[in-house]
């Protein structure tokens, strides 16, 4: 095989360095501080009670998801979007992404009435910040049911799986894994995976740019993504839960 070595060192089936911070803030039920690379995200899980108007009187719960980038995350400021009136069109995208991807993998008929706010704030963008959000929103969530299970008895399971998301595409004619922001500037083919902890596809997002790619490239992109999927599961499992996290999984 020919030798390639991207811009950074890495291997093309390589995710950069990943850290977990958990309890990184304390009056949440769950946070933790991810670190992909140089994009760092502060991801937290606030449990209150009450749920919307259409899941009242349900007796199951919700979850959802809120967004959002510092002004000074990226290399130039971005006004803050509360100034602006309303939240812009990526960031609605995103944080419906996250709270689709954590709904998916969250039995919300076993939480009783109540609401489950994921925050993700960017504090520094280096590409990928969507996907270290859900990754990152899931260890949180994690963290916040953990602290909810003694109330709720030794057989509440509110997990269906675990999940992860990250990058892959092409570039070069290349599939990598994992992009940084001038990986992903550059990439003919960005794509977005979300997946549980049984490699089920919850969520695919790709795009070709000025380039078309065949069936087997997407093929080799999901079994890329698949793999740093599971690596990224197994670093949460190492830095964070420890095995705490089996009692709350349905196993379904």
């Amino acid at each position: 095989m020919e030798y390639f070595q991207r811009h950074d060192g890495r291997r093309p089936d390589e995710l950069r360095r990943l850290e977990m911070v958990p309890g990184f803030i304390e009056n949440p039920a769950g946070s933790v501080l991810v670190s992909c690379g140089r994009t760092r995200v502060l991801c937290s899980a606030s449990i209150e009670d009450g749920v919307p108007r259409f899941r009242r009187d349900s007796g199951g719960g919700w979850l959802t998801a809120e967004y959002a980038m510092l002004p000074a995350s990226t290399g130039e400021r971005s006004a803050r979007e509360v100034n602006r009136g309303r939240p812009g069109g990526r960031t609605m995208e995103i944080q419906r992404l996250i709270g689709r991807s954590l709904r998916a993998v969250t039995d919300l008929d076993v939480l009783g009435e109540r609401t489950i706010t994921l925050d993700c704030d960017v504090l520094q963008a280096d590409g990928g910040t969507r996907t270290a959000s859900i990754s990152g929103a899931f260890v949180a969530l994690g963290l916040a049911l953990l602290e909810l299970a003694p109330e709720m008895g030794p057989e509440w399971r509110p997990l269906k799986s675990r999940l992860a998301a990250v990058s892959v595409g092409i570039i070069g004619g290349r599939e990598l894994l994992d992009l940084d922001y001038p990986e992903d500037a550059t990439a003919e083919v960005d794509m977005n995976v979300v997946m549980n902890g049984r490699k089920e596809l919850i969520e695919v997002q790709g795009t070709a740019e000025g380039h078309t790619f065949s069936r087997v490239q997407l093929d080799r992109l999901l079994d890329l993504a698949e793999k740093g999927v599971a690596e990224i599961i197994a670093r949460a499992e190492e830095l964070v839960f420890q095995g705490r996290l089996d009692p709350l999984l349905s196993g379904r």
